[in-house]
């Protein structure tokens, strides 16, 4: 973690929903005073159970935000993607992530006190919509994500998970970020099953898998898969 105290909201290429809001705003808010981290790959933004002390803004890279179970079999819920929240679901409610965020890449996140983020959310209409859009965004992502953990055996969730990272990723062929165990942790199965399916649906040709770079050839048909389940 490198922290980088001199960009301002000004200087940043971003220019995030915080920095419009806080430009169609006459109140004070010399509150804001963003701080730029930097985290490596696989290190922790944020830790279930530690305090919620600040807005997060992902700037650039990927994180994974997952639930950490018991025996370290953890759940993945979603991966996020700049320009997104990370947090979202505590910045209100409680003094406690309930969950944790790590780094799938070099990633650079904005920082923003959470007190200077509510008063920003009380006092601006078009925030507070924005905010609750991205809010609804995160919860729907999570129910669908109970859907299938209940729902679907484990082709079935493998294939959710793959057309997930298509979607995600805008291609039918990407180089997935994932290890194969943190596939696993997203489909709710073990590391072997993951590498068990993923030979499965290379062997059926639905796939192809090079290295970290996989391939969707037959999407009618792993579509299909997702849908029976």
């Amino acid at each position: 973690m490198k922290f980088n105290k001199n960009i301002n909201c000004d200087h940043c290429q971003l220019k995030c929903d915080i920095y419009q809001a806080l430009q169609d705003s006459t109140d004070d808010f010399s509150c804001i005073k963003p701080l730029h981290v930097h985290y490596e790959r696989h290190e922790y933004i944020c830790k279930q159970g530690s305090p919620v002390s600040h807005a997060i803004y992902l700037v650039d890279g990927s994180a994974k935000l997952f639930i950490e179970g018991l025996n370290n079999r953890n759940i993945t819920l979603y991966i996020m993607k700049p320009k997104t929240y990370i947090g979202l679901l505590s910045f209100f409610e409680t003094p406690y992530y309930s969950y944790s965020v790590k780094a799938l890449e070099n990633s650079q996140i904005c920082m923003i006190d959470l007190d200077c983020i509510k008063k920003l959310y009380i006092n601006n209409h078009n925030f507070l919509l924005k905010l609750n859009k991205a809010f609804g965004k995160s919860v729907s992502s999570i129910l669908s994500k109970i859907i299938t953990l209940n729902q679907k055996n484990i082709r079935g969730r493998i294939a959710d998970s793959l057309l997930y990272l298509s979607d995600l990723y805008k291609s039918d062929s990407f180089e997935m970020l994932l290890s194969r165990k943190e596939l696993g942790e997203l489909s709710a199965i073990s590391e072997e099953n993951a590498v068990r399916i993923l030979s499965e649906f290379r062997k059926e040709g639905i796939i192809d898998v090079k290295g970290k770079r996989i391939s969707i050839l037959d999407r009618n048909l792993i579509t299909k898969i997702s849908e029976v389940g």
